[in-house]
Formats: structure tokens, C-alpha cells, sequence
């Protein structure tokens, strides 16, 4: 019984990762395919290149708070910390999934913490609000932080890249620093996300912290090439018509944002970064260029992903002690 527990739990833990890739792929490079920077296929090859890198290099930072900093799995018993990892695995999943197909760029971690936290009260384990607190300050101060930064960068670069770089030049070099900071925003997310996936496996002690990495990362990568399309479209060209200094701007604000998070060892969502960022750069135009009514609904995921992943888990895991007790 403990092999198929820890089997089914390793199993939802690395759809988790595949829902990742599916839902957040677009936050890295889903701006250079709506400015016509990079094809789409292009741009999955890079994000999933570099959000491999940044999980299996820099990933552990975030790891411990989701393993360990929202419920203590490690100070439970081995059959508690494992039917919480299997559980939170499976409820952020499964919202994660259905946001997916609805082309709405959610945050994971938002779904992972809340599904960790209703695992948590229904098993009676101890909940570190404070903690929950914290994150959740860090989820609100995300996208107004991205947005200030991405709002600060377009008013500079606008006026400065043009100045300092040859005119027969200019479409090439942006398009270049398009790629790069893309890139790094790939980087900085496959960092701090891959503990969405695989933090509670480390945390219940299923399978090493190096081990998880590989297999969060490969996960990741999988969601990608698989979905990892149909949030593009959203982040890429349904807000706002991205020019590409816009989508420079956007990336770099973004990745500056999370990375900043990463290396605290907080859980921030890069969906909200990169759409805090988008809409930073949509003020310099004017409120009137953003499509309002994708950020009403994008705002409303948000609001209610934690609550929904976290209710999930709790009845679920409600029912299984009910009736298995």
C-alpha cells in the first residue's frame, strides 16, 4: 500500500509539472510570438530549454518553502505527509488543467499553496499562516511591482534604443534582446515554479531534492511541447498588440521581478509577473489599448485559484478519511 501511495503520489506530483509547462509557458516568451519576434515553435524550443536549466540549477531555493514552509510534511507521519503530497498534487492539477483549457494564464503556485493548505486543515496537520501571509503579500506586491518596472523600462527604452542603435540595425538588435531577456525569463520561471511540482515530495522525504529537480523539470518540459501553445496565444496577442520594444520591456521587467522572489525562496506566480508587466507597459499608451475584459477574467482566476485548489484538497482528503478511517 505505501509503494502505490508514494507510486500515485510522484505520478500527480509530475502532472503538476506538466501543467506548469502547459499554463506558464507563455509567461517566457509568449510576447516574442505575439510581436512576431519567433514562431511558435521556436519559441517552445527555448522555454523549454531554459526552464529546464532553471529548474534543475537554481530550483531547490523555492523547494523548501512549498516542501516544508506552508505544512511541516517532514515533522508528520510518513502516511500523512504522503497522502497531503498526493492530494495538493492532484487538486492544483486539476484546477491548473481546466484554467488551461479555458486560456487563462493562472498562477501555479497560487494553486499549490492553496491545495497544500486545504490538505493540511483537513488532515488537522499545523498550518503556518504566517507564512501563508508572507506569500500572499508577495502575490499581491507581484504584479504591481512588475507593473511599475515594466512601466519604468518601456518609458526609457522607447526613447533611448532608438537613439543608441543604428537604424539598419535596430529591428535585429531588439529582436535579439527579445530572445535574450525571453530567455532568462524561461530561466527565472522554471527556478521558481518546478517547486510547484515537485516541493511536497521533498518535503513529505518521497525522493531526493536532486532527483525531484530532473524529473520536475522534465515534467515541465513535457507540458510544454504538449499545451504549452494555447496560454501563448492570451499572454502573446489578447491583452494588448505588443510592439517588439513593448515585448523587450514586458520580459525584462518580468524576469527581474521573479528572479528578485526566487532568490528569497518565495513562491510568486510569473503569470502574474509578466501580466502586471504587460499592463505597466499598456499605461504609457493608455488604458484604452488594454483589453479589459481578458484582465477582468484573468484577475478573477487569480482571486479565486487558491481558494478553489485548496477547497478541492480538503474534500477530497475530507472523503478519503471519512470513509477510509
Amino acid at each position: 500500500m505505501d509503494f502505490l501511495i508514494i507510486g500515485i503520489a510522484v505520478a500527480m506530483s509530475l502532472a503538476v509539472g506538466w501543467s506548469i509547462g502547459a499554463n506558464d509557458a507563455a509567461n517566457s516568451l509568449g510576447t516574442a510570438v505575439g510581436s512576431r519576434v519567433l514562431s511558435l515553435k521556436q519559441a517552445i524550443f527555448l522555454i523549454a530549454l531554459f526552464g529546464f536549466l532553471g529548474a534543475s540549477l537554481q530550483g531547490s531555493y523555492v523547494v523548501a518553502t512549498i516542501g516544508k514552509g506552508i505544512v511541516p510534511l517532514n515533522e508528520l507521519s510518513k502516511n500523512n505527509s504522503r497522502n497531503i503530497a498526493f492530494i495538493a498534487s492532484f487538486a492544483a492539477c486539476l484546477w491548473v488543467m481546466l484554467a488551461t483549457h479555458w486560456k487563462m494564464p493562472i498562477s501555479t503556485s497560487h494553486s499549490i499553496v492553496g491545495a497544500v493548505a486545504g490538505a493540511g486543515l483537513a488532515m488537522a496537520a499545523p498550518v503556518k499562516w504566517k507564512v501563508l501571509g508572507d506569500i500572499f503579500m508577495c502575490w499581491i506586491l507581484t504584479p504591481v511591482g512588475a507593473a511599475i518596472l515594466g512601466y519604468i523600462f518601456f518609458r526609457v527604452l522607447q526613447n533611448i534604443l532608438p537613439r543608441i542603435i543604428p537604424r539598419r540595425y535596430f529591428k535585429q538588435t531588439i529582436a535579439t534582446l527579445i530572445v535574450i531577456s525571453g530567455c532568462y525569463v524561461a530561466f527565472t520561471w522554471g527556478s521558481n515554479d518546478v517547486a510547484n511540482s515537485i516541493g511536497v515530495l521533498v518535503g513529505a522525504e518521497i525522493i531526493s531534492p536532486k532527483i525531484c529537480l530532473i524529473l520536475g523539470g522534465a515534467a515541465i518540459v513535457l507540458g510544454i511541447v504538449t499545451w504549452g501553445y494555447k496560454v501563448i496565444e492570451t499572454i502573446g496577442s489578447e491583452i494588448i498588440h505588443l510592439s517588439p520594444i513593448m515585448a523587450f520591456s514586458a520580459q525584462l521587467a518580468s524576469s527581474l521581478n521573479v528572479h528578485i522572489y526566487t532568490l528569497m525562496g518565495i513562491p510568486v506566480s510569473t503569470s502574474h509577473s509578466i501580466v502586471g508587466a504587460i499592463c505597466g507597459i499598456g499605461l504609457v499608451k493608455g488604458i484604452r489599448v488594454l483589453n479589459m475584459r481578458i484582465m477582468r477574467d484573468i484577475v478573477l482566476c487569480w482571486v479565486a485559484t487558491p481558494f478553489i485548489s485548496g477547497l478541492i484538497s480538503f474534500i477530497i482528503l475530507k472523503g478519503i478519511i471519512y470513509f477510509f478511517k
